[in-house]
């Protein structure tokens, strides 16, 4: 009988294109979460003002802005990433420098782009 490894991450030298993978996933798993969040705030504007308060006390939090964070990060990478994705889908990227450098312009676009949103949220339409 052949003797195969149960896993590949026993077989194949680890790069950071396969933490790319796995976040990839990984984001989208916990968009879930935004996405129950985001119900949750539009039930909230749909409802009365008691209701809204609640909520605003709630999206107020530490902690929930902290996840609200993450969802962002998240957001930005999953559509990044998914780019990268159409690009590969069109036969494009396959070459390993290729799939490298696109690996970290992922990442770099992710941080631009985090970082654009939140400079948008918290300085709003009030400029520098």
């Amino acid at each position: 009988m052949n003797e195969r490894p149960l896993s590949p991450f026993l077989v194949y030298r680890f790069m950071y294109t396969m933490v790319l993978s796995f976040a990839h996933r990984m984001t989208g798993v916990f968009m879930t979460v935004g996405a129950l969040l985001l119900v949750y705030g539009l039930l909230a504007l749909a409802g009365d003002a008691a209701t809204f308060e609640q909520a605003r006390v709630f999206f107020r939090h530490w902690a929930v802005q902290l996840l609200m964070l993450g969802l962002t990060v998240s957001f930005f990478f999953h559509l990044s990433n998914g780019v990268r994705h159409l690009f590969w889908d069109i036969g494009w990227g396959f070459e390993k420098h290729q799939a490298r450098r696109s690996g970290w312009w992922v990442v770099i676009s992710t941080l631009v782009l985090t970082v654009a949103a939140l400079w948008m949220a918290v300085c709003g339409g009030r400029g520098v």
